[in-house]
């Protein structure tokens, strides 16, 4: 499979499994539709830097994975606390940070 197969594998099993965490935890946030919005367009903020600007660097797995991932946290967190005014920065992270770690794990087996 060439990279570009392998990437939107990746990007499409990162949204399904992003949606089925985040938009539940930013239901305070706003109704349905705009949550599933919202992490899609987090997904589309993120995503490509994981793999594409934070692979360039000559780190270790587990260097690269917390600074990738670590960027990854805060951008979402500011989006979505960006895009729900109403929601708390706590709520906002927390999705961020069951997300991510969601998609990490699987991740993590499926590569």
């Amino acid at each position: 499979m060439g990279i570009v197969h392998h990437y939107l594998y990746a990007f499409a099993a990162t949204i399904v499994l992003e949606l089925a965490v985040a938009v539940p935890v930013l239901a305070p946030g706003g109704a349905w539709p705009r949550r599933v919005a919202v992490v899609c367009l987090a997904q589309l903020a993120t995503h490509p830097s994981v793999w594409f600007f934070w692979t360039l660097f000559d780190w270790s797995r587990p260097v690269y994975l917390l600074v990738a991932e670590c960027f990854a946290l805060i951008i979402e967190t500011l989006i979505y606390r960006l895009c729900f005014q109403q929601l708390s920065w706590s709520r906002a992270l927390a999705a961020s940070a069951l997300a991510n770690g969601a998609s990490v794990l699987v991740g993590s087996f499926i590569q």
